[in-house]
C-alpha cells in the first residue's frame, strides 16, 4: 500500500525540479541577452579588427562554398523531377519553372543554405571558442591587453551576417540551374525560355523578405554558437557540448526566424 508522505515527497521533488530547470532557462535567457547586448556595444566601437574578419569571411565563406553549390544544384533538379508527374497529371506543366522557383527563392533555398551553414560553420565556431576557453586562450588574450570578444566574437558574427546571404544568393541560382537541367530531363526548354518564365512570376514580396531573412539567420547562427563557445564547461566534454548546442539551437532559431517573418510577410501581403 503506497505511503502517503511518500507522494507528497515525490511532488514536491518533481515540483522542485521543474522549478529549477524554469528558472535556469530564464537565466539562459538574460545570459544570452546580455551577451547580445555586449556585441551591439562592441561593435561599433574601435579598434576594428578587419584582418580577423577578413579571415574569417574566407573560412565560413568562400570554404563553404562548394557544399553550398553541391546542395543546391542537387536540391533545384530532385525537386523539379517530383514536381513534374503532379503538375503533368493536372495539365500544368508549363508552370514548373516558375513554380520551382517560388519554392526555391521564397522558402527551400534560405532554410536549407541557413541550416548547413549551421552545422557546417555553427558547430566550427562552437568548437573553436570552447577549445579555446578550455585551453586558457581567451584568459591569456585578456591578459596580454587583447579585447577577446571584439577579436574572437565581434567578427565572426559580422562574417556570418554578411557571407549567409551571399552564400544564400549563389545557392538560389545554382538551384535554378539545377531545376533548369531537371526540366530538360524529359522536355526540351531553352535556357532563355526557362528563365524567362522564372523572371515573370516573381515579384519584389517574393524575393525581398527572402533575403532580408538571411541576414537575421547568419546573426543567429553565429551568435548562438560564440555564446555556446565562449562560455563552454571545462575538459573536452564541453566542447562537444558547445559544438552539438550550436547547431541544435541554431537550427532551431532559424525555424523559429522563419516562422515570425513567413507570419509578418502574409500579414502586410493582406493589408
Amino acid at each position: 500500500m503506497p505511503v502517503k508522505g511518500a507522494k507528497v515527497i515525490n511532488e514536491d521533488l518533481i515540483g522542485s525540479v521543474y522549478l529549477k530547470a524554469l528558472r535556469l532557462f530564464f537565466e539562459s535567457i538574460a545570459d544570452v541577452t546580455r551577451f547580445i547586448m555586449q556585441f551591439f556595444r562592441e561593435v561599433f566601437l574601435p579598434p576594428y579588427e578587419f584582418s580577423e574578419f577578413l579571415s574569417i569571411s574566407y573560412k565560413i565563406g568562400y570554404k563553404s562554398l562548394p557544399l553550398i553549390i553541391i546542395t543546391g544544384f542537387i536540391m533545384g533538379l530532385v525537386l523539379t523531377v517530383q514536381s513534374r508527374p503532379t503538375l503533368v497529371e493536372f495539365g500544368a506543366e508549363s508552370w514548373l519553372p516558375a513554380m520551382v522557383a517560388i519554392s526555391i527563392i521564397r522558402e527551400i533555398g534560405p532554410v536549407i543554405t541557413a541550416l548547413i551553414f549551421a552545422g557546417k560553420v555553427g558547430s566550427g565556431i562552437g568548437a573553436e571558442l570552447a577549445s579555446m576557453k578550455v585551453t586558457e586562450q581567451i584568459d591569456a588574450m585578456e591578459v596580454s591587453g587583447i579585447n577577446p570578444f571584439k577579436y574572437l566574437v565581434v567578427t565572426r558574427v559580422v562574417a556570418g551576417i554578411i557571407m549567409l546571404p551571399a552564400l544564400v544568393i549563389i545557392g538560389d541560382a545554382v538551384s535554378l540551374y539545377g531545376a533548369y537541367i531537371g526540366c530538360n530531363l524529359k522536355s526540351v526548354v531553352s535556357f532563355h525560355f526557362f528563365f524567362l518564365q522564372v523572371f515573370e512570376k516573381l515579384t519584389f514580396s517574393d524575393i525581398f523578405p527572402a533575403f532580408i531573412k538571411t541576414f537575421f539567420f547568419g546573426f543567429a547562427v553565429t551568435i548562438i554558437s560564440c555564446f555556446k563557445g565562449y562560455y563552454a564547461n571545462s575538459g573536452t566534454e564541453g566542447v562537444g557540448e558547445a559544438a552539438n548546442s550550436s547547431v541544435v539551437l541554431g537550427s532551431l532559431l532559424i525555424f523559429i526566424i522563419d516562422m515570425i517573418v513567413v507570419q509578418i510577410t502574409s500579414l502586410l501581403n493582406y493589408t
